[in-house]
């Protein structure tokens, strides 16, 4: 009887962990579609976009728009289960800490910004770095667990 329930409950948790691992690849591609769709309004232009944003700042976009093509990147590797989403998320991450830092230096120099740039890139930083987590958890993790004691010889 404990058998059939350890079974089921290996089961439940594999039916768990890939509904967490799709949903988070469907958040990242939603999220990837739409960081292009912005970064490249500002960049080339379209829609109107750049008179909306007064004070945009350049760095922040291009990183974004970078980010957005490594969100889509991570989301089809979490489709397949590849652990090569957490090496692209990290790289995301550290394009994004960078560029917040850059950010911070540009507002210490004086120059004109917009408090939401400050805000959504720490939002997107943080994000990233959770998607990045989860990725770690789920790909790389369990990848990287010590094997059982009977392939270690002993003496």
């Amino acid at each position: 009887m404990q058998e059939i329930l350890l079974i089921w409950r290996i089961k439940l948790t594999d039916l768990m962990q890939n509904i967490i691992v799709k949903t988070t690849g469907s958040i990242l591609g939603l999220l990837g579609l739409l960081t292009l769709f912005i970064s490249s309004s500002v960049i080339w232009n379209l829609f109107g976009i750049r008179e909306e944003l007064n004070n945009y700042i350049s760095f922040v976009v291009y990183s974004n728009f970078i980010c957005s093509f490594i969100y889509l990147l991570a989301s089809y590797y979490f489709f397949t289960n590849n652990k090569w989403a957490t090496v692209a998320l990290f790289v995301a991450v550290i394009i994004l800490i960078i560029a917040y830092i850059c950010l911070l230096l540009y507002i210490q120099s004086g120059r004109i910004f917009e408090m939401r740039t400050v805000k959504v890139m720490l939002f997107r930083t943080s994000l990233t770095i959770v998607f990045a987590g989860i990725s770690w958890y789920f790909f790389t993790r369990t990848r990287l667990i010590i094997p059982s004691s009977e392939y270690i010889k002993e003496g």
